[in-house]
């Protein structure tokens, strides 16, 4: 059987379906998993181990036999976990083949094939009885079936489903339970991931601000959460308006309820500001006194005790609808409104002297799921947003443009959901044509744009071309020559940092278009590297070996097996913001790219080596480009500064990297200190896509 897989074509800015073999769609989920994650999350492991621990043994002083249900095993640790603790049996449950396969293999590997049967199939189609795959109910429940946002991975229908065919009445859980904490807080920071902020321009003719359409401002934008490594964002970017708050729990030793409903807290603010976002993490008790806890609690929660890095579990921003201005003190009520699998938040104020009825709630409570109305959320996704508020990166398109339009200049500018074209009608071009390319086949981005022009005045000043590039004709142009080409460039399909090089496939299908003296803005671009030490990061993709005493070593193959099935030889995309590295080399810039030429017929190719200045664990190299404007003006995509001695990196908030993990991560070899780091990079221009090779 033949898989279809999407995948970006930095050639035609398009997602085009490409027929892999049967085996890609899960090597893929293997080698991207976030198994060897969790399988060096010490804290969940070592807590799991003692929950489970004493669950077992609370079965045991019943006089009862220990019978286990594990829902979601993985590599069945958990279940190992509860037949070395003394449980009878125990029923593991695996949904995806090539897991439950990997599972078989770790249980025998480590004796307890006797103890634990493997079952691949979806909780829900399990069936109890002397002919069923399970013998009897289970009276211990044990299941890791949490993200981020607790829910989103369908535990609550999993859980529900379990206590009514699965389980006894009164059985042990671990977790035994779970509690979601919110904070309330102003964040400028946060906020431009959500909303457009005003843009001012210097013009001619005196300032221009450019401003949202009105629907924006009240549009609830998307329900997706926003799960970010809260830890990594410094406290000078926001400011808590509220003490932190238990919003709800769930008792996993309970039936439990997965139909929607709502949840309300009285909030008083301790301080007065402008409440934008809630902030949110959860905790997990092992066992019912709650002695035995996992917190996702950040930073300044919890500042005495040591932080546990994960990545599979993180903190979520969640956006109000509008921004409320708090007053500290007065009465509020927070609202969490969830369905299955997501949550989202209102803010009311309580009017004076008031204390509602549970009825009176209830009528107050929408719960169905925010969806965008402004359709900016469709068109931007919440880095993009940032990326459009960046001051500073504006500024820089602003000066650049200023540099090369002329008050005759025919302008096309080409990028998705770019305010470049606007910024160029009011710098004076005499022309201004957009053209946006990356179909977004479910959705028209013209609409948002009629409303933006609209709410600027410029409806008979801009023009949106709907062709692609290379169907621009000379009618669509006026039978005008472009004098001005420009892009930032942004690309919704690009997914690698030089995926964006789409713009120079795009001016050369134009090139019949342009006039002989043509300005190409940007002018050129550069690929750059640097080697560095992560902090945490390099986690994800190390071997684990043993886990709390378990061989895992046949899970450990595996990935490496699914890198090796073509994985390792390409870079991956990460937002190196939320994960602190080092540099042990130089930033090295190690291939151009000449816009004001068309895209060559013939691979760009480079090798050379990078010097190691700083001790360290070469964990992997780091890839981003930079956009040359025009005379001393570049925006870089990763690298914005090396801070001090020590090589600590400040990258590009709105972009993901590129991070090529060296061999060593993935195989654990311990390196005597190399000294330099070799590299081999081709971009084939029939493609788009670069290869790479790095030796220690």
């Amino acid at each position: 059987m033949k898989t279809f897989c999407g995948r970006a074509n930095p050639t035609t800015g398009s997602m085009e379906w490409v027929e892999e073999g049967e085996d890609y769609d899960y090597h893929q989920e293997i080698a991207r998993s976030r198994y060897a994650d969790m399988l060096h999350d010490k804290d969940r492991n070592v807590k799991y181990y003692q929950g489970i621990r004493a669950a077992v043994n609370r079965v045991k002083e019943r006089g009862e036999k220990a019978i286990v249900l594990d829902i979601g095993t993985g590599t069945g640790l958990l279940s190992m976990m509860a037949a070395s603790a003394g449980a009878d049996f125990c029923y593991a449950i695996e949904v995806f083949k090539p897991m439950a396969n990997a599972a078989v293999k770790i249980v025998e590997k480590n004796g307890f094939s006797d103890k634990i049967k493997i079952i691949n199939k979806h909780s829900t189609e399990v069936t109890v009885g002397l002919d069923g795959d399970m013998q009897c109910r289970a009276n211990i429940l044990v299941s890791e079936l949490f993200d981020t946002e607790l829910i989103g991975e369908g535990a609550l229908p999993t859980y529900e489903h379990a206590h009514k065919y699965l389980v006894q009445e009164g059985c042990e859980a671990v977790p035994h339970r779970a509690t979601v904490y919110v904070q309330l807080v102003e964040s400028r920071r946060m906020w431009s991931w959500k909303k457009l902020f005003p843009v001012h321009v210097e013009a001619e003719d005196g300032e221009k601000i450019l401003v949202p359409p009105s629907e924006m401002e009240s549009c609830p934008g998307v329900p997706s959460v926003c799960d970010i490594q809260l830890n990594q964002m410094p406290s000078s970017d926001f400011s808590t308006l509220s003490d932190v708050v238990t919003m709800f729990s769930v008792d996993f030793s309970k039936p439990v309820q997965s139909a929607s409903t709502y949840y309300r807290v009285q909030l008083e603010p301790v301080k007065s500001g402008k409440a934008q976002i809630v902030l949110s993490w959860w905790d997990i008790d092992m066992d019912p006194s709650g002695m035995i806890n996992c917190t996702m609690a950040p930073y300044w929660v919890k500042p005495s005790s040591a932080l546990q890095w994960r990545d599979h579990w993180m903190q979520c921003v969640y956006f109000l609808p509008r921004e409320e201005p708090v007053l500290q003190g007065e009465k509020l009520y927070l609202t969490a409104c969830r369905d299955e699998y997501s949550v989202w938040y209102n803010l009311q104020k309580a009017r004076e002297g008031e204390n509602k009825t549970d009825e009176e709630e209830h009528k107050d409570v929408h719960v169905e799921s925010p969806v965008c109305r402004c359709r900016a959320h469709l068109l931007w996704n919440r880095p993009r947003f940032g990326e459009l508020n960046d001051q500073n990166r504006t500024r820089q398109y602003i000066e650049s443009l200023r540099k090369v339009l002329k008050t005759d200049s025919v302008c096309l500018c080409i990028s998705d959901g770019s305010l470049l074209p606007v910024l160029a009608h009011y710098l004076g071009a005499k022309q201004v044509q957009c053209m946006q390319p990356s179909r977004i086949d479910c959705y028209h981005p013209h609409e948002f744009w009629q409303a933006f022009f609209k709410a600027n005045h410029l409806e008979d000043k801009i023009k949106i071309i709907e062709a692609r590039p290379e169907l621009l004709k000379p009618s669509h142009l006026e039978d005008k020559k472009i004098s001005v080409l420009v892009g930032e460039p942004f690309f919704t399909t690009s997914l690698l940092p030089w995926h964006n090089l789409y713009f120079w496939y795009a001016r050369t299908a134009v090139s019949t278009h342009l006039a002989s003296n043509v300005t190409v803005l940007p002018q050129s671009a550069s690929l750059h590297m640097m080697v560095v030490e992560f902090q945490d990061l390099w986690r994800i993709r190390s071997p684990c070996g043993t886990c709390e005493g378990f061989d895992v070593q046949t899970m450990d193959d595996m990935i490496k097996d699914s890198l090796n099935f073509r994985e390792s030889k390409e870079a991956e995309p990460h937002p190196l913001w939320e994960y602190p590295c080092k540099s042990l080399s130089e930033p090295q810039e190690v291939l151009t790219f000449d816009f004001t030429k068309t895209v060559p017929q013939h691979c760009l190719s480079t090798e050379g080596s990078v010097k190691l200045l700083r001790k360290g664990k070469s964990h992997g190299a780091v890839l981003w480009m930079e956009y040359h404007l025009a005379a001393d003006i570049s925006v870089s995509t990763g690298l914005m500064q090396l801070s001090n001695e020590k090589g600590n990196c400040e990258w590009n908030p709105h972009c993901k990297q590129a991070v090529y993990f060296f061999s060593s991560v993935i195989e654990s070899e311990i390196l005597s200190d190399p000294t330099a780091v070799t590299y081999a990079i081709n971009f084939d221009t029939k493609t788009g896509e670069i290869a790479m090779d790095f030796k220690l």
